[in-house]
């Protein structure tokens, strides 16, 4: 079995899964972040505390974190549902024509895939970040 065209639409697109694209694991999808080089939307904001003075940058880059990680995992579980639903919608409507216009599921697809890509970005961005030994650190 072929890879279905797309058409050129990417993952973050609602056509891309109407058109039948896969449905990308979070291993793939921090990979070709990693490809990219992206930062996520966050960029600005986690380079700003990384230049801030110990103990502000510390506290604040784990707070960024703590942040991005608690959305990553609610990210991925609502992605996984959305998935699920894609699967059966695909199954659902198997027999018939290709619609003109996107259903909810396919930008439910690309919303998620677009909020796991952010939130891969800011991590990726936070781990290149040189490490400063935190003397809390040293305490625990």
């Amino acid at each position: 079995m072929s890879a279905p065209d797309t058409l050129g639409y990417q993952p973050g697109h609602p056509w891309y899964y109407l058109l039948g694209g896969d449905v990308l694991p979070p291993k793939s999808i921090r990979f070709e972040v990693r490809l990219e080089g992206y930062k996520g939307y966050r960029r600005d904001e986690i380079l700003s505390a990384a230049n801030k003075a110990e103990p502000q940058r510390s506290q604040s880059l784990r707070k960024i974190r703590d942040e991005v990680m608690r959305s990553l995992r609610l990210n991925i579980s609502r992605y996984r549902e959305v998935a699920r639903e894609l699967h059966a919608y695909r199954r659902e409507h198997a027999d018939q024509p290709l619609p003109t216009c996107s259903a909810s599921v396919h930008t439910s697809m690309g919303l998620k895939f677009s909020h796991i890509y952010n939130d891969f970005g800011h991590l990726e961005l936070l781990d290149s970040l040189p490490q400063q030994v935190d003397l809390f650190d040293l305490l625990l």
